[in-house]
Order: structure tokens, then C-alpha cells, then sequence
């Protein structure tokens, strides 16, 4: 079993029982001259000085030269397991100008902390951290995350935005497919956000991966987990509004090939740099299927947020998946 992967707070708590502050804030007591490195072959150091946090970076010139590779048919590249090479260094350094942090919280609003706090919850499974935003949005709003991905690069990077934000991320590396082998405890709520499911091209995966989110949550937990309106892109065509997800400017994020068990989807930056990711393009209705023969009871789907919307219009669905049961008789008295 892998331990929640803490390499700053559990030390200090136990040595110093300090209060963490960010960058040039003061930490209470705390040791000085003591050095502890960040996770996931992320160069860079961490250091207590005179009660301030002092960030050391290191040369980043080894990883920015890793590239994707799909190989000679990058259509053919259909496997699950492959976005760990999809994610290097590169991408995930620029992954926040697609996003726009500022942006995206601006157009999502308090959606996610609204639905959270009216189920109950307080301890959140982030599944899909990616840089970081969901889960230092959700400590921000007084939860208690633990923040996993699949992506080693990834957890560093929302290692180091948590941190210039004043938080230290309970982070760990996890396959959703052996979730319960890489984490342990029981979570009132898990986010899988970021259209991150679609990363699982096997229906094998999808299922498993679902069992075990549903297999972590309490028994009246619940799921939430977004998706692209792939339905639209299939079937009509691309556009988007950017208005919820990628919001970053001057970044073009498009199908570069689509097909009923492939979206490629091509990212072009300022710089000129180019990125791709391969994504299966999860049609809404099966995906709530899934969900729903995994065993969540009731699940409501929303439309760029909004609960009545035209089934062309979201760019993106979001969908709340309920564990609790109801029984026949209960639910017809």
C-alpha cells in the first residue's frame, strides 16, 4: 500500500507543529537550515531559513527536452496506460496557460463547492489533480483533499501551485484501475474533472476504474466526473466556446483526428510548441450507463453547469453520481 504522499507537512507537523505559510511568509518555529526535496524527480528544493520558506530551483533543461511519442501512426495508439508519455514535462509546464486558472474559476463559479457542500461532504478524493486547480480551489472552501493522478509530472506541478498559494498537497501517484491498492481511507466525495476519464480506452479499464471509485466512497458518497460533449464532435462536428474549461488565450485546442474510438486532440501554444493527447470519446449516455451498473444509485448530468440545457450546446457535461441507496419501498412511500 502506498502511504499519501506529504514530503513537507508530515515531517514538519511531527517535528515542529508549525503553520505552513507560503513564500516568504513566516513559519512558526520552525528549524533552521533544513532542506527536503519535492516529489516525482522534481528538481528543486525546499529550504527553512531564518523562519521563511526559500524555494531553490534547480535546471529543468533534461526534462523540457523529453518529447511525446506515438509513433509512426499516431492514430493506432489506443492504450490506456499510454498518457504517462503523453504528460512531459514540456506539456504539463505549459498546461496552466491553457487553463487559466483565473479564468476557469470565473466561469465555473462555485459549481463544484455548491454540490459538495449540499451532499455533506468534507473529505475529497481528487482523482485527476492535473496542475493542481480543483484541489487547492476545494482546500481553499475548508475541505480536506487528497490530491492523485496518475502523472508523476503532474503532481509536482500542483506540488509547486500548491505551494505558491500557501498550501502543502497531500499528494499521491495512483492507477484508477488498483485506486484502493495506492490509497487508503474513505472519502465522502471523489472529482475526476478535467475530462480525464476518457484517458481509459478499454471498457475493461472504464468499469474497473469506476468500481473502485465507488468502492472508496461512503456509503452515501458521491462521484463527480466530467466529460467533452463528445456526442457533438462525433456526430457534428467541432466548435467550442471556451468559456468554462480552456480558457487560456491564444492557445488553439482541437481535433486533430476523430473517430468513434479516438479523439486526438492537438494543443498549439504561443511559442509555437505542439502538444497532442489521444482521448476516447465517451458518448454521454453510455458513460452514465457505466456509472449506473457500477452501482450509483442516481445521476444527475449537467450541461456546461446548468441543469436544463439542449443536448448540442455544452462543450462539456458534468456528472453527479449518487452511492446512497434507496430502496423500492422507499422510494415509492
Amino acid at each position: 500500500m502506498v502511504p499519501y504522499f506529504n514530503p513537507i507537512g508530515s515531517i514538519l507537523r511531527a517535528r515542529f507543529r508549525c503553520i505552513f505559510h507560503c513564500l516568504g511568509k513566516l513559519c512558526n518555529r520552525a528549524a533552521r537550515n533544513s532542506t527536503f526535496h519535492l516529489p516525482f524527480h522534481y528538481k528543486s528544493s525546499l529550504t527553512l531559513k531564518n523562519e521563511a520558506f526559500i524555494v531553490e530551483s534547480t535546471d529543468f533543461s533534461e526534462k523540457k527536452k523529453q518529447v511525446q511519442e506515438y509513433g509512426h501512426t499516431p492514430e493506432t495508439m489506443r492504450q490506456t496506460s499510454h498518457y504517462k508519455n503523453e504528460y512531459v514535462w514540456g506539456f504539463v509546464d505549459k498546461w496552466d496557460e491553457l487553463i487559466d486558472w483565473d479564468q476557469r474559476a470565473q466561469g465555473e463559479g462555485d459549481f463544484f463547492i455548491r454540490h459538495l457542500k449540499k451532499l455533506g461532504a468534507r473529505r475529497v478524493l481528487d482523482v485527476a489533480t492535473g496542475t493542481g486547480f480543483h484541489s487547492v480551489r476545494l482546500i481553499e472552501a475548508g475541505f480536506e483533499v487528497v490530491s492523485a493522478d496518475g502523472s508523476a509530472e503532474m503532481l509536482a506541478k500542483a506540488f509547486e501551485n500548491g505551494y505558491q498559494r500557501g498550501h502543502i498537497l497531500r499528494t499521491v501517484q495512483a492507477d484508477w484501475r488498483f485506486l484502493n491498492r495506492d490509497v487508503h481511507g474513505e472519502f465522502d466525495a471523489i472529482i475526476c474533472l478535467g475530462n480525464s476519464f476518457t484517458h481509459m480506452f478499454n471498457e475493461k479499464d472504464r468499469r474497473r476504474a469506476l468500481a473502485e471509485f465507488y468502492a472508496m466512497l461512503k456509503h452515501d458518497g458521491v462521484l463527480i466526473l466530467d466529460q467533452r460533449n463528445y456526442d457533438v464532435i462525433i456526430d457534428q462536428g467541432f466548435s467550442s466556446k471556451h468559456t468554462y474549461y480552456y480558457c487560456g488565450d491564444n492557445v488553439k485546442a482541437e481535433p486533430e483526428h476523430i473517430d468513434e474510438g479516438l479523439a486526438r486532440f492537438r494543443y498549439e501554444f504561443p511559442d509555437g510548441s505542439i502538444y497532442h493527447l489521444n482521448m476516447f470519446p465517451l458518448r454521454k449516455d453510455y458513460a452514465r450507463r457505466l456509472m449506473s451498473e457500477v452501482g450509483f444509485q442516481h445521476i444527475e448530468t449537467y450541461g456546461d453547469f446548468q441543469e436544463t440545457y439542449r443536448e448540442e450546446e455544452p462543450d462539456f457535461f458534468v456528472h453527479v453520481a449518487e452511492k446512497s441507496y434507496v430502496s423500492e419501498e422507499r422510494a415509492t412511500s
